[in-house]
C-alpha cells in the first residue's frame, strides 16, 4: 500500500448515533456530529476525514423478519444508510462545511457522487470532508466492512469506529456490569474472542490490510485529534 498522509483518518459512525428517544432521525444529532468535526478541521487544517455511516437507526437488513428476502431487506439497509449521509452531509452544508462531498456505492446521480476511489483520494487531498454512504452496496456486508475497504481503498492510517461505548470489552458491558474493558488487542485476538463492537469480516479485512482500529464513545468525539497523535486512553485500538 502507498504510504498515506498520517492526518488522513475514515471515521465510522453507526446509524444508531443520528436517532433518540425512539426518533429514528434526529437531525440535533446530525448537527452535533457536523459542529465537532467542523471545528476539529478548523483546529487541525491538515486532517483529511472520510465518514462511512450506518443505517441502523432506520433499518437493519440482518433483523427484517424471516419471511423476508435477506437481499432485499439489506438493500433496505443500504438505503438508510443513504438517508444519513443525505442528512449529515445538510448538517455539514448548513452550518458552513460547503466544500463537502456524499458518495455512494449505488448510482444515484442526482444526490451524490458515485464512490469512485481515485475520485475520493482526490476530494480529500483537496481538504474536502467526505461521506461514504450505501455500504460496499452489496448484501451480506456490514458498513464495518465497507469502512475498513473503503479505508484501504483511500489510504487511510487508521478507522476510528465512534460507538456507544468507550471501547471494546471482553463481553457486553450492557449485558454484564463486570465486563472487561481491553485498552489494545490484536486483529486475531478480536477474532479469536469474536468480539462483537465490529463484524468479523471487518477486523478480518483490516488485518489483511495493515489498517488499525481505534474504538471510542461517540461522546469523546472532540478529542479525535489526540487518538490521532497517539492517546489512545479513551478507548480501544486494535493492531
Amino acid at each position: 500500500m502507498v504510504e498515506s498522509p498520517k492526518s488522513r483518518v475514515i471515521l465510522k459512525l453507526s446509524g444508531e448515533l443520528f436517532g433518540e428517544n425512539g426518533n429514528h432521525i434526529d437531525f440535533d444529532k446530525y448537527d452535533s456530529v457536523a459542529l465537532q468535526l467542523i471545528e476539529i478541521r478548523r483546529q487541525s487544517p491538515e486532517m483529511q476525514i472520510a465518514i462511512v455511516v450506518g443505517g441502523g437507526n432506520i433499518f437493519r437488513g440482518r433483523q427484517a423478519d424471516s419471511q423476508v428476502d435477506h437481499t432485499e431487506a439489506d438493500s433496505m439497509g443500504m438505503m438508510a444508510t443513504i438517508i444519513n449521509g443525505l442528512g449529515l452531509r445538510e448538517a455539514f452544508l448548513r452550518n458552513g462545511q460547503t466544500d463537502t462531498r456524499l458518495m455512494t456505492s449505488i448510482s444515484m446521480p442526482e444526490i451524490a457522487e458515485p464512490y469512485i476511489k481515485h475520485r475520493g483520494r482526490h476530494h480529500l487531498e483537496q481538504g474536502r470532508i467526505v461521506i461514504i454512504a450505501g455500504g460496499l452496496g452489496r448484501p451480506n456486508f456490514s458498513t464495518d466492512s465497507a469502512a475498513a475497504q473503503c479505508g484501504a481503498e483511500l489510504q487511510c492510517d487508521k478507522l476510528y469506529k465512534a460507538s456507544t461505548v468507550d471501547g471494546i470489552y471482553d463481553s457486553d458491558p450492557r449485558k454484564n456490569p463486570q465486563a472487561k474493558k481491553l485498552s489494545r488487542i490484536t486483529f486475531q485476538q478480536a477474532l479469536d474472542k469474536q468480539l462483537g463492537v465490529m463484524d468479523l469480516t471487518a477486523f478480518a479485512m483490516c488485518m489483511r490490510s495493515n489498517l488499525p482500529i481505534f474504538v471510542f464513545d461517540i461522546k469523546d468525539l472532540n478529542r479525535l485529534p489526540e487518538a490521532i497523535n497517539g492517546n489512545y486512553s479513551f478507548g480501544t485500538i486494535v493492531q
